[in-house]
């Protein structure tokens, strides 16, 4: 009976230390989520509130996998070109600053270049009349798949100003009609120019905080 007994015992503790590693839900773990949030991605430039939205509305979901993001070298090249005058012949190349797609996979992608520019105006009549612009930086403007944020900047110790160009592309096959899209693109390009900005250093950017407010929508 003794030896009954001590069997028993013996297979209940067994069973509570099974149950307790497999945190009683029938042995399977808790899996941790894949990819990385909005807080996480290229440098965390997407944490803020309105940028996460717009972020998890264009891509679609809350996780991100990074896609060929550079942003060490956008900032150095930037500080290059600001550095010494340019050559009549110099175009300065943009670079990744930061590239994603949803960690689950699928066809949408989001990614932001940023690099130098001549003086403006850079929205000519014709582009005006298809795209939103917004009050930001000293040009700001997007359709439903392509947007620019234009900004002033001298960066630490550097030579000359420059004017930045941060530009984004969104997903391919969105409405032009749709003004949503416009608005969330805008703000991820706003939020990444804000971030640009504080890296290099800028000061009196007159970038907006938040979601750029609009001007003008298109006319035709």
């Amino acid at each position: 009976m003794r030896s009954a007994l001590t069997r028993l015992g013996a297979a209940a503790a067994v069973a509570a230390l099974l149950t307790g590693c497999s945190g009683g839900d029938g042995g399977e773990a808790t899996k941790e989520p894949e990819g990385l949030t909005a807080a996480e991605a290229c440098g965390g430039f997407a944490k803020d509130a309105a940028s996460t939205a717009a972020l998890k509305a264009v891509l679609g979901g809350d996780r991100f996998e990074d896609n060929y993001s550079k942003p060490d070298k956008a900032i150095d090249r930037l500080r290059e070109d600001a550095a010494s005058p340019w050559a009549d012949s110099y175009r300065p190349q943009p670079v990744t600053y930061c590239g994603l797609r949803p960690a689950e996979g699928g066809q949408k992608d989001l990614k932001i270049e940023v690099g130098a520019v001549g003086k403006g105006p850079y929205l000519d009549s014709r582009l005006a009349k298809k795209v939103t612009s917004y009050t930001s930086g000293l040009e700001a403007f997007t359709s439903s798949s392509l947007g620019s944020v234009y900004f002033s900047c001298r960066p630490e110790a550097a030579a000359q100003e420059i004017v930045v160009e941060t530009t984004i592309w969104g997903p391919a096959g969105v409405p032009e009609t749709d003004l949503e899209q416009r608005t969330r693109l805008i703000t991820l390009a706003n939020a990444a120019a804000r971030q640009v900005s504080a890296e290099l250093g800028c000061e009196k950017d007159g970038l907006a905080t938040g979601v750029p407010s609009p001007t003008a929508h298109p006319t035709s």
